[in-house]
């Protein structure tokens, strides 16, 4: 095999990777929080910054529980304390603080290091624009979703919706140009998709486009986001009765089979939703076969295929997602209240913001789970973060065999 050129080892650095990586929140944010929700008035011993540092660990470092965190953090008590005099929690503490104390704190701190860093970290609210027809767009794009995330029956009676399972959802609006949230609802399954629907587009400005499945599309909610200007694409369903006002010819793409204007046929659809609709049937292609799908939208201006491509962007919400779930730890909670849950999501969402910092700031140039994987296997070495991402290079393609197989020599035969 070719001998691979060997990397030269990170520069070292005064302080640990967790501390780097903690140092980027600022220290007055967690301090002024916790006086706002009431937080420092239950922590003697272990402060609200201990709390948040001993959450993040077990998010950085894949804890499977309370004792895991904690005696990964008790054996490394002389480094943690680098980290703004953090202390290493006891099991019950990190246990009654998770349950006690107002995650209200931790939402709060979520969105205060997404402003910190938006407007410290030059580029970090930027991301490279899809080609293709979504480049015209001006006005922000918005991706509305949710998430299941499957906790355990027997432990979560709050959770429970069904006989034998349980879990919460979290519901998320998603810049599409930054790839950061703009809204998030931590909330239990068993509410549909469509009763958030409203809350989560609170904070659209008119011009702006939202994008979303069937599980978002209620008549009266639509109807409400056409007359504060603010242009919508989503799915229709299946039942959905209607009548054909008139068909449009705005292209003359081979893989739209039709564009109509259309009205709802229900008296009760069309009180909710008395304007006129548009619907454009497509030719979309998944895992290598045409499918037809149906869009419908409030803007009878954009091309048919237009429309399609808007409503394919919403699948970066699900990369999103994907990016949470393979690295975060959201299936061994250190709680089972609603309030630890809410904790422990919380604090997820923070070290992905973290981890998306580092990727803007560094030129990170390989997938996000490497990221993710480089930085918790350093977690407690003194190196230099930006030297070691600028030096990684564990994912350049191996070496070429030069050898003939017909060269091999097999042992009995000949």
């Amino acid at each position: 095999m070719k001998k691979q050129r060997q990397k030269h080892k990170p520069a070292g650095h005064r302080y640990t990777t967790l501390k780097q990586l903690c140092n980027m929140i600022p220290g007055h944010m967690v301090s002024k929080l916790a006086k706002e929700h009431g937080v420092d008035a239950q922590s003697r011993t272990f402060t609200p910054w201990s709390h948040v540092v001993s959450v993040m660990y077990a998010h950085l470092a894949h804890a499977f529980g309370l004792n895991d965190v904690c005696d990964a953090l008790r054996m490394n008590a002389s480094a943690l304390a680098t980290v703004r005099s953090a202390v290493p929690p006891s099991r019950n503490g990190l246990s009654h603080a998770n349950m006690n104390r107002n995650a209200d704190m931790a939402e709060a701190l979520y969105w205060g290091m997404m402003k910190h860093l938006t407007h410290t970290v030059p580029g970090f609210a930027k991301r490279k624009v899809r080609s293709g027809y979504l480049r015209r767009f001006s006005k922000t794009i918005h991706a509305l979703d949710s998430t299941t995330i499957q906790l355990v029956a027997n432990c979560t009676d709050w959770a429970k919706h069904r006989r034998r399972k349980a879990a919460a959802k979290c519901h998320l609006r998603l810049n599409l140009q930054s790839f950061l949230p703009q809204c998030a609802i931590i909330d239990t399954a068993k509410h549909h998709d469509s009763t958030k629907a409203k809350e989560l587009c609170a904070g659209l400005e008119p011009g702006e486009i939202a994008v979303f499945d069937k599980a978002y599309t209620k008549f009266g909610h639509l109807h409400e986001l056409t007359e504060r200007g603010i242009c919508w694409v989503g799915r229709a369903k299946d039942n959905m009765q209607y009548n054909v006002v008139r068909t449009l010819e705005t292209t003359a793409h081979k893989r739209i089979l039709r564009d109509e204007v259309i009205e709802m046929a229900l008296d009760k659809s069309k009180e909710a939703y008395p304007s006129e609709l548009r619907r454009v049937v497509a030719l979309v292609e998944i895992n290598g076969q045409d499918v037809e799908m149906v869009f419908m939208t409030n803007n009878l201006e954009w091309s048919a295929w237009t429309v399609a491509e808007l409503y394919r962007c919403r699948w970066d919400i699900e990369v999103f997602f994907k990016e949470i779930k393979q690295t975060l730890q959201l299936s061994d909670f250190l709680g089972h209240s609603a309030n630890a849950v809410r904790w422990q999501v919380w604090m997820g969402l923070l070290v992905h913001l973290l981890m998306r910092c580092l990727a803007c700031m560094h030129d990170w140039g390989h997938s996000f789970k490497r990221l993710f994987t480089v930085v918790r296997a350093s977690l407690w070495r003194r190196w230099d973060l930006d030297a070691l991402l600028k030096s990684y290079g564990t994912a350049k393609p191996p070496g070429r065999m030069c050898a003939a197989p017909e060269q091999a020599y097999l042992p009995g035969l000949g």
